[in-house]
């Protein structure tokens, strides 16, 4: 068991994450904020759903999701389409657009990842996405898939601000990153 010094600068060390959430937020293109991106990201991993499924994802009030829906569809990224099971509804969508942003931003992000982690060995950013993964676990957060102990997607911290699919989530090799 880890001693309660530990426990301290572990959390002192979660608190300063938002520094890496600040990084990855400046890769994002001046017409997308965050929320806006999360948006998107939530659509490619859930799939077509209600608004109000979308603002229970997004842990966020249904005027802060009507306006992140509102900006996104504006540029095209994702449609709203009638709902057929309820008509008062709207089904939200991701569009080819919204598709080719994610793609953006998933190669953006991980370029960001790679320079930033370019001193790492690849067996160090797998230790770090394993132990944030379990991390997440351990608090309750019981997610499958791509996020799971031992695979080498971004932590989910980083894929709020910025997506990465699961074909390009972890970094890529570059000149500088040492082989582990």
């Amino acid at each position: 068991m880890a001693a309660t010094s530990q426990y301290a600068e572990l959390a002192r060390q979660l608190s300063a994450i938002g520094a890496v959430k600040r990084g990855l937020s400046r890769v994002l293109p001046p017409d997308c904020p965050g929320g806006s991106a999360a948006v998107l990201t939530l659509l490619e991993r859930h799939g077509e759903m209600r608004m109000s499924r979308l603002a229970e994802l997004l842990a966020v009030d249904m005027s802060v999701t009507s306006r992140h829906v509102a900006h996104a569809a504006e540029r095209g990224w994702i449609e709203r389409a009638p709902d057929l099971a309820d008509r008062r509804s709207r089904i939200l969508r991701l569009t080819p657009a919204g598709r080719e942003l994610l793609d953006e931003l998933a190669r953006r992000t991980t370029e960001t990842f790679a320079r930033a982690l370019s001193d790492w060995t690849d067996d160090e950013v797998g230790q770090l996405n394993t132990m944030l993964a379990r991390l997440r676990e351990n608090f309750g957060d019981r997610r499958p898939g791509r996020y799971a102990p031992g695979t080498t997607a971004a932590p989910e911290a980083a894929s709020e601000v910025a997506p990465a699919p699961e074909s390009e989530a972890a970094p890529r090799e570059t000149p500088a990153r040492r082989q582990s």
